[in-house]
């Protein structure tokens, strides 16, 4: 097949709407009788991906530095973003693309194009726009009816729809989905090997951070965006902190703004010394970073899709401090984390149990990255991937018959 990959994000990025794109066209384009196009925003780094073309919409610099989330400015790309796909179409009519794979809103671009062109399209659901929508933007409350009405309309529209969580399937077949097909991230642990240079090396954070031997680490690995609940963190550790003099929080990531927020938080709730900003560091040292935590944390408030990095967690081997919501439960259980629900004094006493217990925090962790080695590995991706498209690809009828041997290009217009 002649794939059409829609993913309306910067490329590459180290998070995980890019990360996520990646693994799949690398799946896809690895595939013996199926050749991929991908289209993207203008800006981040090029990631080589094997007879794969890249293409970039061509957009102003002021559009440029587009964060996760809705924004003006991803809006205003959304559009330029229509029309590159519009105008890829049209250049290749008489070699018309097979298939599109649409990941979030890209999705109601081919759901509008799709009777001019006749070209069908898998919806890759990383999240609910609709419910997205209304948690960034109150005041857009009252359209959430006609939001849901687009997401419903796009989901009918389409051959299959690729949830990356339970609770968006569930979404996704009350809208009529035809095909629903579970597509879970996975661990990136291993996943790029140790791309290190003597120049590049991940520091040691307790060297960093003047801690002690016995002191003990909860690490934080994410944007600092609002959903991600650091707010929760900080008021649950200053519940605590008085009473647990050895514990530490470390938060990698996130901008000098949401960074400084968080620290003058911090400071207020008089934690300061004992809760750590790094700033963003290399995806390339997350495992790295992991191996020398004692704990890991997810306080995430919002939202119904599993963070990425909970997969990584889990192999990493180190127990889980994590929101008792839907976002974590799916994949998490009170055997593989330590669930609490999002109030200051729950989260802070799930992280004091931890925080006090070596024990407990082996047992946890050997749990979770057994669970992680039977179910969220690349193996386990790719097959699932594959059988999508191997199922897909019975009903899709061929338009082309080039030659599939190409090589990766990168196109920027």
């Amino acid at each position: 097949m002649k794939i059409l990959f829609l993913a309306p994000q910067p490329f590459f990025q180290e998070r995980g709407t890019p990360i996520a794109v990646r693994l799949a066209v690398k799946v896809l384009a690895a595939r013996k009788d199926d050749r991929v196009h991908l289209l993207t925003y203008h800006e981040g780094s090029n990631a080589q991906i094997p007879h794969t073309t890249h293409q970039r919409i061509s957009a102003p610099s002021f559009l440029s530095h587009v964060g996760p989330g809705l924004s003006w400015k991803k809006l205003l790309l959304d559009v330029i973003f229509f029309f590159s796909v519009l105008k890829l179409l049209w250049n290749n009519r008489h070699d018309q693309f097979d298939l599109i794979h649409a990941v979030e809103e890209s999705v109601f671009i081919s759901l509008f194009l799709k009777p001019f062109f006749g070209v069908p399209y898998i919806y890759d659901m990383d999240s609910s726009l609709s419910l997205q929508m209304v948690e960034k933007l109150p005041f857009l409350s009252p359209l959430r009816g006609l939001f849901e009405f687009m997401e419903r309309r796009a989901v009918k529209g389409s051959m299959a729809v690729v949830p990356v969580c339970d609770a968006l399937a569930v979404i996704a077949d009350r809208h009529g989905s035809q095909d629903t097909h579970i597509l879970r991230d996975i661990s990136l642990l291993d996943m790029e090997g140790d791309q290190s240079t003597e120049l590049d090396l991940p520091s040691n954070l307790r060297q960093e951070l003047s801690l002690k031997d016995d002191d003990v680490t909860a690490l934080y690995i994410g944007n600092l965006e609002s959903y991600q609940g650091i707010d929760l963190l900080l008021y649950s550790f200053a519940h605590i902190a008085q009473t647990v003099p050895h514990a530490h929080v470390i938060i990698i990531g996130g901008i000098e703004k949401h960074i400084a927020s968080y620290a003058a938080l911090a400071k207020s709730l008089g934690v300061t010394e004992r809760v750590h900003f790094t700033g963003p560091r290399p995806v390339s040292h997350l495992n790295h970073y992991l191996m020398q935590a004692d704990i890991l944390l997810s306080p995430r408030t919002l939202g119904n899709n599993t963070p990425m990095k909970i997969y990584s967690y889990l192999h990493s081997g180190k127990p889980i401090v994590a929101t008792k919501l839907p976002t974590h439960t799916q994949v998490l259980d009170v055997n593989v984390a330590q669930l609490a629900d999002a109030r200051k004094d729950a989260f802070g006493e799930a992280l004091r149990e931890l925080f006090e217990s070596k024990q407990k925090r082996e047992e946890i962790g050997a749990r979770g990255r057994a669970l992680a080695e039977q179910k969220y590995t690349f193996d386990v991706f790719q097959q699932r991937l594959n059988d999508l498209y191997d199922r897909v690809g019975e009903k899709v009828e061929p338009h082309h018959s080039e030659d599939l041997s190409q090589t990766t290009r990168v196109i920027s217009k």
